[in-house]
């Protein structure tokens, strides 16, 4: 997915709760904080996720999901 997507960042979800509990609004994170943040806790992969056989859609905006109903 990080692949397809360009980086760890991305894939992560600044909406999840643990995101302002833990205070990561304040700090600068890296590639390897957000890998290592999304692998410990599933709520900070943003969602929803959808692979096709060459393009990743990442969340639930409405371009992103206008986007991914053409490409399906």
């Amino acid at each position: 997915m990080k692949k397809l997507a360009g980086s760890y960042e991305a894939l992560f979800s600044r909406r999840a709760l643990k995101y302002k509990a833990l205070g990561l609004k304040d700090k600068a994170l890296t590639e390897k904080d957000y890998r290592n943040y999304i692998l410990e806790e599933y709520t900070f992969l943003k969602r929803p996720v959808t692979i096709t056989s060459n393009k990743i859609f990442i969340g639930s905006e409405k371009k992103t999901l206008e986007a991914m109903k053409k490409e399906v």
